[in-house]
């Protein structure tokens, strides 16, 4: 199994299937948070609901259609990232988060999105990453933001909510995008290791 610091205490590993009880011990910690956020198929409230939707992403990602990835902050499961939807032929995929309250603050979810979008750009080709977020969902835009998207534009009452219908903003980044950002990063590293030097 491999595993990615994050940082000098998180990394991000895959989350299969036989991680299914600390997967659902995770969301018991993290439920009441993230439910207003992600699709309520996700948020598992039992052992074969948490294993469902793990060999949902395993299915996908034998299909090369998807994937999930847990974070672990100091070896406890704190939240993760995931390929919604990934279409190579179509050059397409949409990524996506969740993350436990007591885990915020730490950077650990732009690092763990950094890296999956770059292995989906630089590795298999994406030429456009998509980031969906309920249009209240401040805390997720931010991480696009940080990730320098763009806002392509919302669609209003997309989906169906508890007291109403829910807008969801699409933002993306582009493959040329990534890969000069990712330039500017690398030049910007090398000028502050100049400036450390000298």
């Amino acid at each position: 199994m491999f595993a990615l610091p994050l940082t000098a205490r998180a990394e991000l590993r895959p989350l299969e299937p036989w991680s299914a009880e600390e997967f659902l011990a995770h969301l018991d910690r993290a439920r009441e948070h993230i439910s207003p956020w992600v699709s309520p198929t996700f948020v598992a409230t039992d052992l074969a609901e948490a294993g469902a939707v793990l060999r949902r992403y395993a299915n996908k990602w034998s299909q090369d259609a998807g994937g999930i990835w847990g974070i672990w902050l100091e070896g406890t499961l704190v939240g993760g990232v995931m390929f919604v939807s990934f279409d190579p032929a179509l050059g397409v995929c949409e990524a996506g988060c969740w993350l436990e309250p007591g885990a915020e603050g730490n950077g650990l979810i732009t690092r763990a999105v950094e890296r999956i979008v770059d292995w989906a750009v630089r590795e298999r080709g994406i030429q456009r990453v998509e980031w969906r977020a309920n249009a209240e969902n401040v805390r997720s835009i931010n991480v696009a933001k940080r990730l320098g998207m763009t806002h392509d534009g919302t669609l209003r009452q997309a989906y169906p909510g508890e007291s109403r219908r829910i807008d969801i903003a699409v933002w993306s980044v582009l493959a040329d995008e990534w890969r000069a950002r990712g330039a500017r990063s690398e030049a910007d590293q090398a000028e502050i290791g100049g400036l450390s030097v000298g």
